[in-house]
């Protein structure tokens, strides 16, 4: 696969909310994921249709936080969402080499995720247009 990002988990781009915003404000209908941290040599940007997994899916499907720890922590109703490559970048001494980049950490939340439904695209064209 070429060296560029899916996001998000969902993934997971976005601005965040205060509590009451994000009540009425659940993020732009669509979405072109792209890293920025860890750029490929010939970026290839993924289109993602927020609103169509909004209709079938929770936000604590794909977004998540992390405690003061550092750990990952399960998506609360009003929390920031942070774009995903705040954390999920190379400088960021992620171990977990499956989700230390925001490719890495979208490939595996989104095509995993396909995968398990047996709906979406799981090859490089069905994202990556």
């Amino acid at each position: 696969m070429k060296k560029t990002v899916l996001y998000a988990v969902a993934l997971t781009l976005a601005v965040g909310f205060g509590s009451s915003a994000m009540a009425a404000d659940k993020g732009p209908a669509d979405i072109t994921m792209q890293a920025t941290k860890d750029a490929a040599a010939k970026p290839k940007p993924a289109a993602f249709s927020h609103a169509k997994h909004q209709a079938t899916m929770a936000c604590g499907d794909c977004h998540h936080g992390k405690d003061a720890a550092g750990k990952q922590e399960a998506y609360k109703e009003g929390q920031k969402i942070e774009k995903c490559e705040t954390c999920h970048n190379s400088a960021a001494g992620i171990t977990n080499k499956d989700v230390a980049t925001f490719k890495d950490a979208a490939h595996k939340n989104c095509k995993g995720c396909h995968t398990e439904k047996k709906a979406g695209p799981t090859q490089c064209g069905g994202c990556h247009k």
